[in-house]
């Protein structure tokens, strides 16, 4: 009996050990709600090491979606667009001190920008960092060889929302002019699940 109860216990305590999932998770607590994201790390993997590194590195505590593309006519739960966020409003400063990821278009990894991928903002290829957005509805556009950039490589999708559209949603909905939000949603922080 005692040899059977060590037995589970050990095993208890390794799947205990084991990550949840295969891919890894993380969590963008917003002033909104939770969003959870997976992580295709064997598909993006620079990208995807940058930014579990910003993450680490508490670059997301106490930053902000402040970007956003909606279709206004469209009701919310159809509308289309994207919400971005990041270190741009809140700290700058230290965002242009932070090097490129080298570009890993679509055509590379295999993803696309469908409704929930997570994806790296920049200007030129290789020039984005700690900037991000979130697809709500078919963003393929912004894939390699698509419309949506003039140099036609795309952006680099890095994930998807595994939980949480409805937050994402409801951040895309708040009041804005233009591209901008009227005011600021709070990324309280990012962490790893």
């Amino acid at each position: 009996m005692i040899k059977i109860y060590f037995c589970f216990a050990s095993l208890l305590a390794l799947s205990c050990n084991q990550p949840a999932y295969k891919n890894p998770h993380i969590l963008i607590e917003t002033q909104l709600g939770d969003i959870e994201v997976e992580l295709f790390p064997d598909k993006a993997p620079k990208t995807v090491a940058a930014f579990l590194s910003y993450i680490d590195s508490g670059f997301y505590n106490n930053s902000s979606f402040y970007r956003v593309l909606k279709t206004e006519e469209m009701p919310s739960a159809t509308n289309t667009g994207i919400i971005q966020g990041g270190m741009y409003q809140t700290n700058p400063g230290k965002k242009i001190t932070i090097p490129g990821i080298p570009h890993e278009s679509t055509r590379q990894t295999g993803l696309t920008h469908e409704s929930g991928a997570i994806s790296l903002a920049r200007l030129e290829p290789g020039t984005g960092n700690t900037e991000f957005f979130i697809c709500i509805g078919d963003q393929s556009p912004l894939d390699a060889g698509r419309r949506g950039t003039e140099d036609g490589q795309g952006y680099a999708a890095f994930g998807s929302v595994f939980k949480g559209m409805s937050v994402v949603r409801k951040i895309q909905a708040q009041k804005s002019a233009g591209d901008k939000f009227v005011d600021k949603i709070t990324i309280k922080k990012i962490s790893r699940i």
